[in-house]
């Protein structure tokens, strides 16, 4: 629907697609993430399923105009199921020389190209290292090439807006978000009613974003440059209530709905640390359901304070990303020691060190295994995809209560960042997480007398009882120092160290998980790719264009990644040739290799970005070729 609401008669040809891929770029200062937001939460509201993949730079204003000041926002959205936010973009709306020049490898013959030429200056080409305009030299013959003078055309229809020509020049990312939505037919309302919500203490500013907005999709009109526009009509999504979401909001909503079905007041201890600090902002307003959350003065205090917000009879929660992770792994063991719930969400992000903290990496799973001093087992959860982080939160809340144990949710960059669309639960579908508080003595003496002990453990779970402080009778005493099994009192007892290791050992080893469900259409498969976390989405795709052309590929995914799904040996077993994608180097394939002696073989990058579905695509072919081709020799 065209700004305004009126539907005007279309002179010009309407192309049908199934899908596109369109990538914004610019400057750090240039909009790009809150354009790609707009545009994605319009594309939602439409009814196509969509996946993004926001890129920017860890520098809170880079050098304008410079490569490594390029900010970048992906949406791939489409009329069926989909997977990734693309390999590569139909369209690259480039804001300036340096978002050209860092986005043209990426670019597929035939791709639309719309240039802000206003920006193609001499300076700003040499920044780059351009000699040469590449608007004029033919070097991008291969592209449609869309010359746009975006910044001169939003100064023309903001003249008088009132505002000075730099805070007018402002909106030229609206312009550019109004002709894309003429080009693909993107519902503005809700464009136009968030940027007078989101200027509301600023109306002037308001209204000349909204007259931008719309003089951008005017000029797509009646431009001659546009010849055509796309439709792709709405996706076939399961019947139910959707929004889109991102990794990091549908996680919050997870811990959130998890202390409503567990009864507990959820307790957020975190230090601010990119890219998991939006699950602080977002837990932050949600006191009416008996949230609370604390900013501490570094990550050793957060931790220190959730576990003890657990101890206290609450649902402990911190949030960090690797970096964190090293300097809680002291307070995590002694989570492990005390045996109290506590999650422990990681999103991760390249490193070592401070690394690359905007972009994403899946290299803490070894951290979050074996991070920390003496025998201390954690499980691990990794949810798959961004709506997925909803039901990872709820799991690892459910692990934790039930089995009084840290919990590490491993989500990355990739995830937390990216979005899709969420089919709203019903609470009632939810599962129900019962803390089964201590309510009185749980051990007779030999004297007859009642008395609690606070490491008698429940013989299913092994689990401890948990005893909230200042419940009369339930009196206890618990530390870092070890514990006599049962009692609770400090013991040097080597047999028993002996005994309480194994037993924490044993209480994780026996965690109850789903499952491994492996998808192989036809069962006769000899090539098995599993993965965990965010490779789903580009293994999944690759698998699709493999079996498309006549291969035959199994595909498995793991969530629980300690312990392992108890048949995950037998499946493992089931395959010629096992292949592990990850955006490591080879963490999980060396845990799979150390337990159940499989050749378990590597494909990996740290590159900072995901893996594309092509490149996976063409390993799985090879893999399957190799296969082949030895049973012919044979």
């Amino acid at each position: 629907m065209p700004p305004g609401g009126v539907q005007p008669r279309r002179a010009k040809p309407v192309r049908r697609l199934d899908r596109v891929i369109i990538r914004f770029a610019g400057d750090s200062g240039d909009g790009m993430q809150l354009t790609g937001d707009r545009f994605t939460s319009e594309t939602a509201s439409f009814g196509n399923d969509l996946s993004t993949l926001p890129n920017f730079p860890a520098e809170i204003r880079a050098p304008a105009g410079t490569l490594p000041g390029v900010s970048s926002f992906q949406l791939h959205f489409a009329d069926h199921d989909i997977l990734t936010p693309g390999d590569a973009p139909n369209v690259l709306v480039a804001m300036n020389p340096a978002a050209l020049k860092a986005n043209l490898g990426d670019l597929p013959r035939g791709a639309e190209v719309i240039v802000n030429t206003d920006e193609f200056t001499k300076r700003a080409l040499a920044k780059v290292g351009w000699v040469v305009d590449p608007l004029g030299d033919g070097s991008l013959e291969a592209y449609h090439l869309h010359r746009v003078p975006l910044t001169t055309l939003t100064l023309e229809a903001l003249k008088d807006s009132g505002l000075a020509r730099k805070d007018a020049e402002r909106a030229k990312n609206m312009f550019a978000l109004g002709l894309l939505s003429w080009m693909y037919h993107r519902p503005t309302a809700g464009t136009e009613a968030f940027l007078r919500s989101k200027f509301a203490k600023r109306p002037l500013v308001a209204e000349a974003n909204v007259v931008a907005f719309r003089a951008g999709w005017n000029f797509g009109e009646t431009t001659e440059d546009f010849a055509v526009s796309y439709e792709i009509a709405p996706a076939a999504l399961p019947v139910g209530r959707y929004r889109n979401i991102s990794g990091n909001l549908a996680l919050s909503y997870g811990l959130v709905a998890a202390g409503v079905r567990s009864g507990l007041p959820l307790f957020l201890g975190s230090y601010p640390i990119t890219p998991a600090s939006d699950i602080l902002h977002e837990l932050s307003r949600h006191k009416g359901f008996g949230v609370r959350t604390f900013q501490a003065e570094d990550e050793i205090a957060g931790v220190g304070a959730a576990l003890g917000a657990s101890f206290g009879g609450a649902l402990g929660v911190t949030t960090t990303s690797g970096p964190g992770v090293a300097l809680k792994s002291e307070a995590i063991g002694l989570a492990v020691s005390l045996e109290l719930p506590l999650v422990v969400v990681d999103i991760q992000r390249g490193g070592p060190s401070t690394g690359l903290p905007t972009k994403t990496e899946q290299a803490d799973l070894l951290q979050a295994m074996f991070g920390r001093n003496g025998e201390a087992p954690v499980p691990v959860v990794a949810p798959a995809t961004p709506a997925e982080c909803f039901d990872a939160a709820l799991e690892a809340v459910r692990i934790a209560v039930r089995y009084r144990t840290p919990v590490f949710l491993l989500s990355d960059g990739y995830l937390a960042n990216g979005s899709e669309p969420w089919r709203i639960p019903e609470v009632e579908e939810l599962p129900v997480i019962d803390p089964q508080f201590a309510v009185g003595p749980n051990h007779v003496l030999e004297d007859g007398s009642e008395v609690f002990w606070p490491y008698k453990r429940d013989p299913l779970t092994l689990a401890r009882p948990w005893a909230v402080p200042g419940t009369a009778g339930l009196e206890h005493r618990i530390g870092g120092i070890e514990k006599q099994d049962g009692t609770g009192s400090i013991s040097y007892d080597p047999a028993n160290h002996d005994l309480m290791v194994r037993t924490r050992q044993a209480k994780v080893d026996g965690i109850e998980v789903a499952p491994l469900v492996v998808d192989d259409p036809d069962g006769d498969a000899r090539v098995l790719v599993l993965g965990w976390g965010s490779t789903y989405g580009p293994i999944a795709a690759a698998v699709r264009r493999v079996r498309a052309d006549g291969g035959r590929v199994a595909q498995a995914h793991l969530r629980n990644l300690n312990p392992f799904p108890a048949n995950l040996g037998a499946v493992l077993k089931g395959y010629d040739r096992v292949i592990v994608p990850e955006m490591n180097l080879g963490q999980l394939a060396l845990l799979l290799r150390a337990k159940y002696l499989v050749d378990a073989q590597s494909y990996n990058q740290v590159r900072g970005l995901p893996f594309k579905a092509a490149q996976l695509a063409d390993m799985l072919f090879a893999a399957i070729g190799t296969l082949d081709g030895d049973e012919s020799d044979d």
